[in-house]
This record gives C-alpha cells, sequence and structure tokens, in this order.
C-alpha cells in the first residue's frame, strides 16, 4: 500500500451499512414480527459472545493512543522492526481470540503509525492456530498432524507477510 492509501480516511461506508441493517429489521418485523424477534435475539447473542472481546480490543486501542507513541510501533512493528517484529506479530496471531473483525479498529490504528501490512497478515494468518483447541486436534489427528500443521502454518503466516512486505516496497 502506498502512504497515500494508508492515510486515506475512512467513509461513511459504516453508517450506510447500520441503516440499512436498521431498516432490514424494520421491514422484518413490519412483515413477520416474531421472525423479526428471532433475528433480534440471535444478534443480541452474537453481541454478547463478542462483547468482552471487543472491551478488550478497545482497551488496547485506548493504550495504544495514549501511551505508546507511533515512534515505539515503528521500533517494534515497522520497517526496522526485524525478527523481534515478526515474533511479535506470530505470537499475538496466535494468542488472540475472538473474530478477526473486532481486531479490525486496532490494527488499523497500529498501521496508522507505522506497522508494517507484512506483520498484520501474518498476525491474521496465525490467527487459525487456536492454542485450546490444539490438544483437541492432537487426539484427532495425532502430535505429528498438528505440529507440522501448526509448523506451516506460522510459516505461511511468515511468507504471506513476506510477500506483502515485498510488493509494498515496490509500489514506493
Amino acid at each position: 500500500m502506498t502512504k497515500q492509501t494508508a492515510k486515506k480516511k475512512p467513509g461513511k461506508s459504516g453508517m450506510v451499512m447500520l441503516a440499512v441493517v436498521a431498516i432490514l429489521y424494520l421491514v422484518t418485523f413490519w412483515f413477520s414480527p416474531d421472525m423479526g424477534r428471532k433475528a433480534l435475539e440471535a444478534s443480541g447473542g452474537i453481541v454478547k459472545m463478542i462483547a468482552p472481546i471487543l472491551l478488550i480490543v478497545f482497551f488496547l486501542m485506548a493504550l495504544l493512543n495514549t501511551s505508546i507513541n507511533a515512534k515505539y510501533i515503528a521500533r517494534h512493528l515497522g520497517k526496522e522492526s526485524g525478527l523481534r517484529g515478526w515474533f511479535i506479530a506470530l505470537g499475538g496471531g496466535i494468542l488472540s481470540h475472538g473474530p478477526a473483525y473486532v481486531w479490525y479498529p486496532m490494527l488499523s490504528e497500529m498501521r496508522k503509525q507505522g506497522a508494517r501490512d507484512g506483520l498484520i497478515v501474518a498476525f491474521f494468518y496465525t490467527r487459525s492456530i487456536k492454542l485450546p483447541w490444539l490438544p483437541l486436534m492432537v487426539s484427532y489427528f495425532g502430535l505429528l498432524f498438528t505440529v507440522l500443521l501448526t509448523f506451516f502454518v506460522i510459516l505461511g503466516a511468515w511468507l504471506q507477510g513476506v510477500i506483502v512486505d515485498w510488493f509494498n516496497r515496490r509500489d514506493e
């Protein structure tokens, strides 16, 4: 991505999407109140599930905005981050939980403050490794399979991050 693209202000698409969803709920309630109630209950269940993760991410974003400056981000996740940046991105992806979209605001903010796109890609890619599920995977597929799969997911995350960084260097 070019610097011009990274600094682009967000549009009104979020508000438009919210309005469209609200209108769809109203239309659903109008034609089928029972179906509208079920849809609203299902949405409420999803909100209950992601609310704790959202709170953690918002807390981290506030911490990021108040105590961690762009120079710190650039040093640990920017162009000069080196091996440490890869360990942070890969490890952070493995340790993160919840839906990926909850992490979008924080990672977008980190990107604005100088985090490399390749490290953000690596973070998202390694999110497919879920620590709590590894014992279950071992019980179904065996230790060797689980270790090899985990290794190749981490390797793939690193390679994709390197490729994204390579394309970004070409664009600059």
